[in-house]
């Protein structure tokens, strides 16, 4: 059985529940809310990571919200408790984003990672609490990173695959000067309740279309292509089972008030009759390394990892992708032992088969 790693590689924290826009698909509960995190809690994760960051690489994720909308001085103050060798990382909506902001992710170290969905006529989901687009805001943010000379990376957010799309945003991205680029195709979660069911061509002809559009010119980082050919590269070398961890990565999300959710950062904020709000504890009262040692007697969390296993023993594409994730299964199937989900079609098993598509139709020809 894969259980949950003891040790984390990185820490989501959310020094803000407040988000300045209110895209439509959002999965956040509380974004309307200023409700900030306090210093301690910050100090007391702070404490608890410090022997981790002596056995490899570990990041702090700043994830609101928004969390610049904590401000400069507050997330300062967050930031401080830190040592050197942990890496600062923040997902923003770039809005925000002025010469003052830049300097302070010079001074801090912060690397930076911008919410935006292409060109302005595909960002008709992302606006203000005014509901007017954002999109003019977002692109002053990126020019100002730009003039600061500081390098980041871009998250897009796909809500209809269709032809064309994937070979636009590349080319949007590309021009944009993005050094990473993530895609995620919309997925049923949190507060967002639309349907992100696809027809299974058009998402694979997606992921296809991309791989094409970066294969002509790979300047850029893409997440899930480099992912899906590392694993194909691997299944040729007779080395699949060693390209997913051997235990899970706990994602530890640290809510403003310091309480602990693992595994899925959309589950923050929410409840279910049978098991209540899913945190496994709150860090002002229990160090995060003991309550990551507790976690697999957390009842959801047991009851997804039996969900883990089902998937290992019926889904072929397990080695690829290790399960479904604990939000997916829950907001789609209202439980953790739950197995196939929208977002494992979507993102994993048509990802996958687009990959592959585009290899068999560039096949070199025999002579």
């Amino acid at each position: 059985m894969r259980g949950i790693s003891p040790v984390p590689t990185y820490v989501v924290m959310q020094p803000t529940t407040l988000c300045n826009l209110d895209c439509s698909y959002c999965y956040l509960p509380f974004r309307a809310a200023d409700r900030r995190m306090p210093v301690a809690v910050a100090e007391a994760v702070a404490a608890s990571v410090q022997p981790w960051t002596r056995t490899g690489r570990f990041s702090v994720v700043w994830h609101g919200g928004e969390p610049l909308a904590a401000g400069r001085d507050h997330l300062a103050a967050l930031i401080a408790p830190f040592g050197p060798d942990v890496e600062h990382h923040v997902q923003t909506n770039a809005t925000l984003i002025d010469d003052a902001w830049c300097e302070f992710f010079r001074a801090h170290d912060v690397r930076v990672s911008v919410s935006v969905d292409g060109p302005a006529a595909r960002n008709g989901e992302r606006v203000t609490r005014g509901n007017r687009p954002a999109y003019d805001r977002i692109m002053r943010g990126v020019e100002t990173l730009r003039r600061h000379d500081i390098g980041f990376s871009a998250l897009c957010v796909v809500g209809r695959p269709e032809p064309g799309l994937a070979a636009e945003l590349y080319d949007y991205f590309l021009d944009l000067g993005c050094d990473v680029l993530g895609i995620n195709v919309e997925e049923l979660e949190g507060v967002n309740l639309r349907d992100n069911r696809h027809p299974a061509e058009a998402v694979t002809a997606f992921w296809a279309e991309l791989v094409a559009a970066w294969r002509r010119d790979p300047r850029i980082h893409l997440r899930e292509i480099e992912w899906s050919l590392r694993y194909v590269s691997a299944v040729l070398d007779g080395t699949a089972d060693e390209v997913l961890p051997r235990r899970l990565d706990p994602i530890p999300t640290i809510a403003h008030d310091g309480s602990v959710v693992l595994l899925s950062p959309e589950l923050a904020g929410f409840s279910d009759p049978r098991y209540g709000d899913f945190t496994s504890g709150n860090v002002l009262t229990t160090p995060l390394g003991e309550i990551l040692a507790d976690a697999p007697a957390t009842p959801w969390i047991a009851e997804f990892l039996t969900g883990v296993e089902a998937c290992r023993s019926q889904c072929p594409y397990f080695g690829f992708c290790g399960g479904a994730h604990a939000a997916n299964r829950y907001f789609e199937h209202g439980r953790f032992d739950a197995t196939e989900t929208d977002h494992c079609r979507n993102s994993k098993m048509r990802l996958l088969e687009g990959v592959l598509d585009h290899a068999r139709d560039h096949e070199p020809t025999a002579v």
